[in-house]
């Protein structure tokens, strides 16, 4: 029922396999379309497509999800295939999809799409967006706090951390604008090195661009780079140092080496998304948004690191997450507020 569909034959299959002729509005089946990082990147997808067998099962709707090597360029072509398909609903993980979507979704009004990460308009198309920068806000400012205390291990005395974005966008900035304000909010003086990999499934890119922050005096770096972010993880490792995970908790990958992961419970809105289709209540034409009050982005456990870190940084921590959900403190978002100057 989980198997991976990818584009071709088996999707021109798919109506008469799921026998779809004879299937009715409310219960077509369920398609995921997997943004470029590809499954197994222990990240984004992964965690969107456990959300997304979760909702399967819940409602007892079929569902596939569906991977395509050209998923940027191939955008239009791969939605209409799925709405050809006849899937009842389409969530789309690819960010990059979101003005073919609003292309497709004119053409198919019997079908419900979802995009994540966007607003987007169109009767039938319900957008999903997450409070990346409020999550990232508190990793910025744990990460400004612990680099320059030497009694953790693996730290230098410089005021120097970086992150590495899979693209220059939008929905990478909001992450890395977030993760920047936190920092100089905790410590006006520390540098914060970016740089961009330019490519979500390369974890030999990360590793040597994350080796290449820490000849700069960075000792951790925060990975928004899909699959390339493996190889941050992997450098903070080899070298003694700390990487920051990013959209599931990373932590155990390397015990010791992530000092957090800044959590998005894309599984969490995938999940509701169908119980919604299901349950008829789809929230077409509505935004619905996933913050740290909604319990949709936050700091990991730090199962591995915590008692690494003095109880005075934690606390300053926890006072930042609280200034955040009493709206004293409200964290740039680029998505909506454009980009601000120290940032372009």
């Amino acid at each position: 029922m989980h198997r991976k569909l990818m584009l071709g034959t088996a999707m021109l299959a798919l109506v008469s396999a799921l026998g779809l002729s004879a299937a009715k509005a409310d219960d077509r089946p369920a398609a995921l379309i997997i943004s470029q990082s590809g499954l197994g990147d222990q990240s984004y997808n992964d965690l969107a497509y456990e959300g997304f067998k979760r909702g399967l099962e819940a409602t007892k709707l079929e569902g596939r999800p569906i991977e395509s090597k050209e998923v940027v360029a191939q955008a239009v072509d791969i939605l209409r295939r799925a709405s050809d398909a006849n899937f009842g609903l389409v969530v789309d993980l690819e960010y990059a999809h979101g003005d073919a979507l609003t292309e497709v979704a004119k053409d198919y009004p019997d079908t419900k799409y979802v995009i994540l990460n966007q607003v987007r308009e169109g009767a039938n198309v319900a957008s999903v967006l997450f409070q990346e920068q409020e999550g990232s806000y508190l990793a910025g400012t744990l990460a400004a706090l612990v680099t320059t205390d030497t009694s953790i291990k693996g730290i230098n005395a410089e005021p120097v951390i970086g992150v590495i974005g899979g693209t220059k966008s939008a929905g990478i900035d909001k992450f890395i604008a977030g993760y920047m304000e936190g920092a100089k909010a905790a410590n006006p003086d520390v540098k914060v090195l970016v740089a961009y990999s330019n490519n979500f499934a390369d974890p030999a890119i990360g590793l040597q661009m994350t080796k290449a922050m820490f000849e700069q005096g960075a000792d951790i770096v925060y990975q928004i780079a899909g699959g390339t972010g493996m190889g941050v993880i992997q450098a903070a490792k080899e070298a003694g140092h700390y990487a920051i995970g990013v959209d599931t908790d990373q932590d155990g990958l390397a015990p010791g080496s992530v000092l957090t992961s800044m959590i998005k419970r894309t599984d969490v809105a995938v999940e509701a998304m169908l119980k919604d289709y299901a349950a008829d209540t789809f929230p077409a034409g509505k935004t619905a948004a996933f913050g740290l009050k909604e319990g949709g982005v936050g700091l990991s456990e730090m199962e591995h690191t915590k008692e690494l870190i003095p109880a005075a940084i934690l606390e300053k921590v926890e006072a930042a997450k609280q200034d955040i959900l009493s709206g004293k403190v409200q964290v740039w978002n680029v998505v909506t507020q454009g980009y601000p100057d120290w940032l372009k």
